[in-house]
């Protein structure tokens, strides 16, 4: 009997990590929800059923490692601030954070007159916005009737650069 415990004993505090990382990503998870997060096909179809039109996804992501990703309609009084909001997360790292941001192109955020931009040109010929802030990078591209703003955790700088995204929104794929 002795030697079942002391053979368990290892065993169990082996799997200690595992559990107690399973319980904070559960809480990781849960806040996210609470703030009203969902998946990002139950975001897309709100958006879409609320816009009433299509919303292509880029089918390229930035080359860094998440271990989630949840999607958020914002839908406020107004039309103005309504969004689709898909965001990537490390739990691990808190630099791996991606977030793209779509609203109709007739309540865009205007960039122009900033510093800290520069332009790129896009496969299909239409302009994006590269912009350095604070802590942060954004990457703006207006494509059929939406904008979409992609940012990145400025410490990612050196894996996400501007071709990088270049290829991003050369991935969406309009029907």
């Amino acid at each position: 009997m002795k030697r079942i415990v002391l053979i368990l004993v290892p065993v169990f505090l082996g799997f200690q990590p595992a559990y107690t990382a399973f319980a904070n990503q559960r809480q990781f998870e849960d806040l996210l929800i609470k703030i009203g997060y969902t998946s990002i096909d139950d975001a897309l179809s709100a958006a879409e059923l609320h816009f009433n039109k299509e919303i292509p996804l880029p089918y390229r992501l930035p080359p860094i490692a998440f271990t989630h990703h949840f999607g958020r309609f914002t839908d406020l009084d107004g039309d103005i601030n309504d969004s689709l909001e898909v965001e990537f997360l490390d739990q691990h790292n808190s630099a791996n954070h991606y977030k793209m941001d779509i609203r109709p192109l007739r309540n865009k955020i205007e960039f122009q007159g900033r510093e800290n931009l520069t332009e790129y040109t896009l496969k299909n010929g239409k302009k994006a916005i590269y912009v350095v802030d604070r802590n942060f990078i954004f990457f703006v591209v207006e494509n059929s009737d939406w904008q979409y703003m992609f940012g990145i955790d400025k410490r990612l700088s050196d894996k996400v650069t501007p071709e990088v995204f270049v290829e991003i929104a050369d991935s969406i794929k309009l029907k």
